[in-house]
């Protein structure tokens, strides 16, 4: 397998390395969009929803490898990474789990029907322009009816070509390397085929031997060090390949997109660390494929429609060869369809209504079949008045048919849950917006939560909660002076979730053992705060701050040992800060992680407690022009301060490392 991707890499450099060559006189770096001084927006003033967003050259500032490692900026969010380039790495939004989160690739969201994860890792940010968060569901009446039915919802956006006058194409080589064995070469293509319509291709390899050094350190209830250990993580290997290619158009008052994806990968699964014994006895291969297309359109001034379409095929093949434990040799494959109409209809300048209706069929085989037919219905409408009170309301029924064979089936399921969001900005000279936000949601439990052997359960109840939210948003931006932007932001909000489905490792990172909680009542308070500066000499300056503070207790029973207890890897405080200064053709970029003191188990005892972890990382980039070609040269060095910590219990997270890149484009 590395040799025929080796192989079929080395074609594709060679091929558009001459075809960029060809181009070289009339493309060059300034053909990309290019955008403002370094930003990171959060909750801007004229949405109704929350928001928060990343964009290019803010994403290019951060020490960011994958999607995973980029949205660790955003307030809000808890990551679970089991460390290492090919460590799998989810994400959950206020404590709700990771399935209440919706994950969107250029506007339709992945899916995993088999376990409802979607692995950021697998994402890179060579080919993303924006990635947006949004709290509640994004802040738009017309769009698909699946994406009312998130708690949370995550954006991903490829980069879309822009041409200048007389441009054909855009040509773009990178490659990295850096601590752990690690190599990442990539490639970027874009080319105008008319005035309206332009393909994109992108490509990328990933190898890594993932050893890394960490510290084990483990101290009993009673203050004594039982394990004190420094060690190499091993069977955490990666060989990894992503193709993407995409077809984009513009119409009169629309547009048109298709788009193709291709990730393979063959991976250890190096375990978890247990009584100072580590096991490497597990492989994953991995093959995920989709292809997906959107049609947009305003018909009339007062109607439009909006289509979406999408086949996905993903196969996993895990195999644990460990003696002491049971062998497993299991293949999983899925099969995904899916299918949108989105319509809207402006009835004022100021009132939209829409509907929308989504089926999507997913098929589970091999190791165990099942199927799922789920439809989504949605009615919505959004109304403003004098740009400042906004308000938006929706409701989505859910409806689900179930089939399985050789077991027993889950019951088919309906549901209906409401929405309503508002904004007002009381002052008409000053941006200050107050914003509230009401929403049910209702998520199914997993192929794997229901029919898994040994730990399914068919009659297991869906997780249903509730969202409430009250938050403030300022913002200014001075012409003159020291200060050239500041934008502020504060959310307090209440969720209460019943029936919640917990996710927690089972001996082994693919295996994993379902639980119902419950209740579980969560509160927290989320602040951001970014300001840019002027300085002498023409250097700017960002700062970005982020803090969130979350109490998600189990309030199941009294009865309970647990009653009250915080719920596992949820901390009580979390925080962020980015520092962006930049100077001519270089830039100094420092970032900073902060994930405060949890526990792993259910009950708060001394036992399975989790100590606070930090991380500090700094990059130095310098770009150059030289006649036609643009060359960025950047260096990382990551975990600063070599701090020894674990995102999840006794899945050790890498120390100091660094990471070096060059890229030119033409």
């Amino acid at each position: 397998m590395k040799t025929f991707y080796r192989c079929v890499w080395g074609m594709m450099v060679s091929l558009l390395c001459g075809v960029g060559q060809a181009n070289a006189d009339s493309s060059s770096l300034d053909s990309i969009q290019t955008l403002g001084e370094v930003m990171v927006t959060a909750n801007r003033y004229n949405e109704v929803i929350p928001s928060q967003k990343l964009t290019g050259k803010e994403l290019k500032a951060l020490n960011s490898f994958s999607v995973a490692d980029a949205i660790r900026y955003f307030s809000g969010l808890q990551i679970k990474d089991y460390g290492g380039v090919g460590g799998l790495k989810t994400v959950n939004i206020r404590s709700m789990g990771t399935n209440h989160m919706g994950v969107y690739y250029n506007g339709i969201q992945l899916g995993n029907a088999q376990n409802g994860q979607v692995d950021l890792g697998k994402f890179s940010l060579e080919n993303i322009e924006e990635i947006s968060l949004y709290n509640g569901q994004k802040s738009e009446i017309f769009q698909s009816a699946r994406e009312f039915g998130s708690a949370g919802s995550i954006y991903l956006t490829t980069r879309r070509p822009k041409f200048k006058p007389g441009e054909k194409s855009h040509l773009k080589a990178s490659v990295k390397a850096g601590s752990f064995d690690l190599l990442n070469p990539s490639v970027l293509f874009e080319y105008k085929l008319s005035e309206t319509v332009s393909m994109t291709f992108n490509s990328e390899w990933i190898n890594s031997s993932g050893k890394y050094k960490f510290r084990y350190r483990r101290v009993t209830p009673s203050g004594e060090t039982a394990y004190d250990t420094t060690a190499t993580r091993k069977n955490g290997d990666i060989d990894a390949v992503r193709f993407e290619g995409g077809l984009q158009g513009y119409l009169p008052n629309g547009y048109w997109k298709a788009y193709v994806y291709h990730y393979s990968s063959e991976r250890g699964i190096p375990g978890a660390i247990v009584n100072n014994v580590w096991r490497n006895g597990e492989r994953l291969w991995d093959r995920n494929s989709f292809v997906q297309g959107v049609y947009q359109q305003d018909i009339t001034r007062k109607y439009g429609i909006k289509v979406n379409a999408k086949y996905a095929f993903d196969y996993t093949h895990y195999m644990n060869n460990d003696d002491k434990l049971m062998r497993v040799d299991n293949q999983y494959k899925q099969r995904e369809v899916y299918v949108s109409v989105a319509n809207k209809y402006s009835i004022f300048r100021n009132w939209d209504v829409s509907v929308a209706y989504d089926m999507q069929w997913n098929g589970l085989s091999e190791y165990m079949s099942a199927d799922r037919y789920t439809h989504w219905i949605s009615a919505a409408t959004a109304f403003s008045l004098a740009d400042r009170l906004k308000m938006q309301a929706s409701v989505l029924a859910t409806l689900v048919d179930e089939k399985a064979s050789g077991q027993v089936k889950a019951p088919n399921k309906s549901k209906v849950t409401p929405a309503v969001f508002l904004s007002y900005q009381p002052f008409k000279k000053y941006n200050w917006v107050f914003r509230a936000f009401y929403k049910q949601i209702y998520r199914m439990p997993t192929f794997n939560d229901l029919y898994y052997a040994d730990m399914g359960n068919s009659v297991l109840k869906p997780e249903s909660a509730t969202q409430y939210n009250v938050g403030f948003t300022y913002a200014v931006a001075p012409k003159t002076g020291f200060l050239s932007g500041f934008h502020a932001g504060a959310d307090v909000y209440y969720n209460l979730v019943s029936d919640k489905i917990i996710a927690y490792p089972k001996g082994q990172q693919f295996r994993w053992t379902m639980l119902n909680l419950g209740k579980v009542d969560i509160r927290g308070v989320d602040v951001q705060a970014t300001a840019t500066f002027r300085l002498p000499y023409e250097i700017s300056l960002m700062t970005k701050v982020q803090y969130t503070y979350q109490e998600a207790i189990d309030i199941t029973s009294p009865r309970d040992n647990y009653y009250c207890d915080q719920i596992p890897y949820i901390p009580w405080h979390s925080g962020s800060a980015i520092l962006n200064l930049s100077y001519d053709d270089w830039s100094l970029n420092y970032s900073f992680v902060y994930v405060g003191e949890r526990y792993n188990q259910q009950e708060n005892i001394e036992y399975n407690y989790v100590q606070p972890w930090y991380t500090s990382d700094i990059s130095l980039v310098k770009s150059f022009r030289i006649k036609s070609v643009n060359l960025k040269v950047t260096a990382e060095v990551n975990n600063v301060f070599d701090q020894a910590y674990d995102v999840v219990l006794n899945y050790p997270m890498p120390m100091r490392n660094y990471r070096f890149g060059i890229a030119i484009e033409l």
